[in-house]
């Protein structure tokens, strides 16, 4: 399980510090060199990064918050928090180059980074306490039993609030085995895979957190679940 486990991390490391990066950097902008596929991967992405946002803004104590953005990918949920007002925030990635571009999207935006800690690690290895840690479309990289795991650690690091988006299984995609066969020929991805969201709402319920709200955004070649957990008292 560890081996295989390892594995994994070490092509998604591999792939979003090499080709990957090129392509989801193009995806999460506003550059037109995307074909249609990755378009709607944008747009089904967005939808999932502005539900987060409104889901943050019901927190009168929001910009009070200590919040984590695990997975950051190229910033496009951090600057959007940045530009909030938050600004004790936690930006992490497996990816070198992904945080790299993340910086340089807060520069290059005008917004400082002054308070904020990054940190090129995976999701497993992160450490700290937050109110609010939020993971999105980070799991499609990584099996059930390990994308649970993960669900478990990042209950460990917050104190308060859980966000956490996936692609939900469901028998279309299930068919097709698994989401990465959605990408033709140069647009294709690492292994990409579907999740059972009985799973992933255990893996919480076991760490203390019930579900508080939820969502299902999706675009042609997009389905992510969007799911906030509530820590017990």
């Amino acid at each position: 399980m560890n081996n295989s486990k390892n594995l994994e991390k070490t092509e998604v490391k591999d792939y979003f510090n090499g080709t990957g990066f090129d392509r989801w950097r193009r995806i999460y902008s506003k550059s037109d060199d995307v074909n249609t596929v990755q378009k709607n991967i944008r747009i089904g992405h967005q939808k999932t990064v502005d539900d987060v946002i409104d889901w943050i803004e019901k927190d009168s104590l929001f910009l009070e918050k200590k919040f984590c953005d695990a997975g950051c990918g190229v910033g496009s949920l951090t600057l959007p928090l940045l530009k909030m007002g938050i600004s004790n925030i936690q930006v992490s990635d497996i990816s070198a180059s992904m945080i790299i571009e993340t910086k340089k999207r807060i520069k290059n935006s005008g917004l400082s980074p002054k308070n904020i800690q990054f940190k090129t690690c995976d999701l497993e290895r992160l450490t700290g306490n937050f109110d609010y840690v939020i993971c999105l479309d980070v799991f499609i990289h990584y099996p059930q039993a390990v994308a649970e795991e993960m669900v478990k650690h990042l209950c460990d690091l917050s104190e308060s609030k859980l966000i956490v988006s996936f692609a939900p299984y469901t028998p279309f995609l299930a068919v097709l085995k698994n989401i990465g066969k959605l990408f033709p020929g140069p647009s294709k991805t690492t292994r990409a895979y579907t999740l059972k969201e009985k799973g992933i709402i255990n893996a919480a319920k076991e760490k203390g957190f019930e579900v508080v709200q939820q969502k299902l955004n999706k675009a042609p070649f997009y389905f992510s679940k969007l799911i906030e957990f509530k820590k017990i008292n």
